[in-house]
């Protein structure tokens, strides 16, 4: 197994608090675990040794882990602007706005750059645990 997903029925469902509670009890059985969020729509980021900035849970999640956190564990941070617009971090780095219309067609390179990004993590770690975005239903 390469990836466990931690999902809930809403936001705010304590999603966040349980995957680092996971990442943390893996670490203690010797597993090399990495958290990951493909996607999480934040104001509150951290800034990771090499600058990157990331979603405070997964900067979080990483310590728990015993892991140095890093932009591959939140490869895309929408920072809301307004109702209508986000600021979008890719990788850790700003890479544009992106307004409420422009989602639908804009989500698709953003979902491979989080595909292509859960495959690194997934060959450098033992075990990666995912945290969902809102509820898989």
């Amino acid at each position: 197994m390469s990836g466990l997903l931690i999902a809930g029925t809403t936001s705010d469902a304590g999603k966040s608090l349980v995957t680092a509670g996971i990442c943390r009890w893996l670490a203690r059985q010797g597993l090399r675990v990495a958290p990951f969020k493909a996607q999480n729509m934040s104001n509150n980021s951290m800034v990771c040794a090499d600058g990157a900035e990331i979603g405070r849970a997964q900067w979080l999640q990483a310590r728990a882990a015993g892991v140095e956190p890093e932009a591959a564990m939140n490869p895309v941070l929408l920072k809301p602007g307004s109702d209508h617009r986000s600021h979008v971090i890719a990788l850790g780095k700003p890479a544009g706005v992106l307004q409420a219309g422009e989602y639908a067609t804009g989500r698709a390179g953003l979902a491979q750059l989080a595909f292509d990004t859960y495959a690194e993590l997934s060959g450098r770690f033992d075990l990666v645990v995912c945290e969902g975005a809102r509820s898989p239903a």
